[in-house]
């Protein structure tokens, strides 16, 4: 008898989205991993969506409700911790808005098997409206700068990703986690709530000996609408969490150095390109507001 493939709890957040989550699980449920139980935690939707999506897929998953929106990482949490009193092998944190190909878990699996002190697993991500353009391979942060870029973004599949490789970070969207790293390494760090909570995570699990890794074997289809035209909420959180990171992870010579470059270089630059754009200051000062405000003896601003 072959042997039984390792075993997969997959965490789906939804919020206010059944009609992705729906095209999400429809995916998943094709790809047909034999050894995989299927999450989703709903953050508290303003409608019946954890219902809706309860009756419609019967048995295929199990539906976590939270009374409130706690984030993407507070939500997942619920999840991961759920997940693991079914102590599985792998934890797979995924996306409501990415549609995955049929073989992408099995494929994901099968590498993660393979890498050494694996700490989590991405796949490669192209865009859901442009099918060959690739969206992430995993990515790169530079501390000094309190900047995260994910390798290969807008470019063409000409196959130039097609070797596994380190990466500072696994994409959020779509990470492959052994059991064991969850446990050596912790939850996601809810004061994030949404954006770098991933790149804060496996930092730390760098930090504990342990590698990323992305496996271009694996394959799905991001929508990434807010990527192309983000909002204020995106902007104030995105810029609120970068600098964040800095301040939990970087010395208080890399916090100086992430700020100055925010101030005086990045911003500065971003409005002479984009002045149309300039509404987003609004979002962007009031992020440095926010850490002016929390600034613990222990990591301050400056």
């Amino acid at each position: 008898m072959p042997d039984t493939p390792p075993s997969v709890v997959t965490i789906v957040l939804n919020w206010n989205g059944i009609a992705d989550t729906r095209e999400c699980l429809n995916s998943v449920r094709a790809a047909a991993y034999p050894e995989n139980h299927v999450l989703v935690v709903d953050n508290g939707s303003k409608k019946d969506e954890a219902g809706a999506l309860e009756s419609e897929y019967g048995g295929f998953i199990e539906m976590i409700r939270l009374p409130e929106n706690r984030g993407f990482a507070g939500g997942m949490n619920v999840g991961i911790k759920r997940a693991l009193e079914l102590v599985p092998d792998y934890l797979l944190l995924l996306n409501n808005d990415v549609v995955v190909d049929p073989s992408f878990l099995s494929k994901l699996v099968d590498q993660a098997k393979r890498l050494p002190r694996l700490a989590a697993a991405c796949p490669k991500t192209y865009f859901y409206s442009e099918p060959r353009m690739i969206y992430s391979t995993g990515g790169r942060v530079n501390i000094w700068r309190g900047v995260a870029k994910q390798v290969g973004r807008g470019q063409e599949d000409h196959g130039q990703f097609e070797k596994v490789a380190r990466r500072d970070y696994a994409d959020g969207m779509c990470m492959l986690i052994p059991r064991s790293a969850i446990e050596k390494v912790g939850l996601l760090d809810e004061q994030y709530f949404a954006y770098w909570e991933e790149t804060d995570w496996c930092w730390r699990a760098r930090e504990a000996g342990l590698r990323c890794y992305y496996v271009p074997q694996s394959r799905i289809w991001h929508k990434a609408q807010r990527s192309r035209s983000p909002n204020a909420r995106f902007h104030y959180l995105y810029r609120r969490n970068a600098l964040l990171f800095v301040r939990k992870r970087g010395t208080p010579l890399q916090v100086a150095t992430a700020l100055g470059m925010h101030l005086f270089v990045y911003g500065p630059l971003y409005f002479a390109q984009h002045p149309r754009q300039i509404a987003r200051a609004g979002a962007e000062l009031r992020a440095l507001v926010w850490h002016a405000r929390n600034q613990p003896r222990e990591r301050p601003l400056i």
